[in-house]
């Protein structure tokens, strides 16, 4: 389980063998939400507002590196 990043105690997370479309697990505390990388949507799961949208800023900033991070975990994935 790959860590991409640790924001004010937010867990960013890509994992190996995971499903369309790209997305990262965001972790905090007891909460979890997944949320598509391109798309910046909830997929499932619920943050705490003041964490979802720091999560979505690190996305925006760093959508390139986490895409790329996606598709190096999942290569039976194809056409990413």
């Amino acid at each position: 389980m790959p860590l991409f990043e640790l924001i004010d105690g937010i867990k960013i997370n890509v994992y190996s063998n995971d499903h369309l479309p790209p997305h990262i697990h965001a972790i905090y505390n007891e909460y979890e939400v997944v949320i598509s990388i391109t798309g910046k949507e909830i997929i499932r799961g619920l943050l705490p507002m003041p964490q979802l949208r720091k999560v979505k800023e690190t996305i925006n900033e760093n959508e390139n590196d986490l895409l790329a991070l996606f598709k190096a975990l999942n290569p039976q994935i194809k056409n990413l």
